[in-house]
């Protein structure tokens, strides 16, 4: 049975992007991450360990982004591996999304995104 854990507007204050200023000042992001795996095991036994652990997952990606990177493809890169290295080929399909929620640009947005779609 596939099924999958999602996280949902995780909310951070990180400090990526390319100029100086954006790594001294930083941004508000919000992460989006969603992994599919087989957790039947879990639903029946009621087992943490018989699932991926959303409260693991958030850790991940909170440690993550508080390592300053120039790109968010690298910070999404580190991430990905982090959560494949952890559950390795238990998480059967991966879907991350991290928003720079103020972007530096000269037009107004909502956003400016990066996802990585496994």
């Amino acid at each position: 049975m596939k099924t999958t854990i999602e996280i949902h507007g995780l909310k951070l204050q990180a400090f990526h992007g390319i100029t100086e200023q954006e790594r001294l000042v930083g941004h508000q992001y919000s992460v989006d991450v969603s992994l599919s795996t087989d957790f039947s095991e879990a639903m029946r036994s009621d087992d943490i360990h018989d699932t991926i652990n959303y409260a693991e997952v958030a850790k991940i990606v909170r440690d993550e982004m508080l390592q300053p990177s120039h790109l968010l493809e690298n910070v999404a890169g580190r991430i990905v591996e982090h959560i494949r290295d952890r559950w390795g080929s238990r998480v059967l399909g991966l879907s991350l999304s991290i928003a720079k929620l103020t972007p530096p640009l000269d037009v107004e947005t909502e956003c400016a995104c990066v996802r990585v779609i496994i």
